[in-house]
């Protein structure tokens, strides 16, 4: 028995080896760090991103844990340049890395060629950032000790049109007529399979996005616990709704 319990333990120690080692694979070919940091994502709060010819609409679920809490503090959609934003969900301090990496980015390339950036160029710099942990150390700057914990919704408007990308803890990025992450994703995204169409305008992308939230958030839909944000054609630029404006969304489902 007590050769039993010695190899029982023996193989837990070599399964738990391959956790702790970041840039360490599995016998099986799989790097655990990063599968748990997606495994994070999904214990956070829902986005919705959809993408019309209009322009794109994003929606988040915002988790207001205390009636004491300031609604307007808990930010899940942010503004990158004036026609890319994104929505996130898991750890939100690693989203503000990442989001204030790319304000950089963006506001360098608008600096050195006078136009602004490309938003899958954009979002490329973001995972460029996210890769990070697989590095060694520079004379510079430390290399990350871990993955991001965070997958963002990264939406905006260029040359190309309306463009809605998903990016995850791997470092990788895909492009998305209509997406959803977080702990809502799986039940959001067969509604999206069902329900999205390339004829939709951004008014059913707004209906259509508060609607999900509506069916997998715990809590019900108000102005105080959901954010709504839009980049329209037109315009080229980045919007976050009022509290009125998301209210009058709500009213309409």
């Amino acid at each position: 028995s007590v050769d039993c319990c010695l190899c029982v333990c023996a193989m837990f120690s070599t399964g738990n080896s391959y956790d702790r080692g970041v840039n360490t694979f599995s016998p099986e070919g799989r790097l655990f760090q990063v599968e748990y940091a997606i495994e994070a994502i999904k214990l956070g709060s829902t986005a919705v991103g959809i993408q019309t010819a209009e322009g794109v609409v994003l929606a988040v679920e915002k988790r207001l844990t205390s009636p004491l809490m300031e609604p307007s503090s808990i930010e899940k959609v942010m503004e990158i340049d004036e026609h890319i934003g994104c929505a996130m969900s898991g750890l939100t301090a690693d989203a503000r890395t990442m989001v204030e990496r790319a304000r950089v980015e963006t506001q360098n390339h608008r600096f050195n060629y006078d136009q602004p950036m490309l938003v899958e160029s954009c979002t490329q710099s973001i995972c460029d950032l996210a890769l990070r942990f697989g590095e060694g150390k520079k004379e510079d700057d430390a290399a990350l000790s871990r993955p991001f914990g965070v997958a963002l919704l990264v939406a905006g408007v260029d040359e190309v049109g309306p463009q809605l990308y998903h990016t995850d803890p791997s470092g990788t990025f895909t492009r998305y007529f209509a997406k959803a992450i977080g702990a809502g994703s799986e039940n959001a995204q067969n509604t999206l399979q069902q329900e999205y169409h390339s004829s939709m305008t951004l008014r059913d992308a707004e209906d259509l996005s508060l609607r999900i939230l509506k069916d997998v958030m715990e809590e019900k839909v108000n102005s105080l616990n959901v954010e709504v944000a839009v980049v329209h054609v037109d315009t080229g630029k980045f919007r976050i709704y009022s509290q009125a404006e998301v209210q009058s969304i709500i009213s309409r489902l």
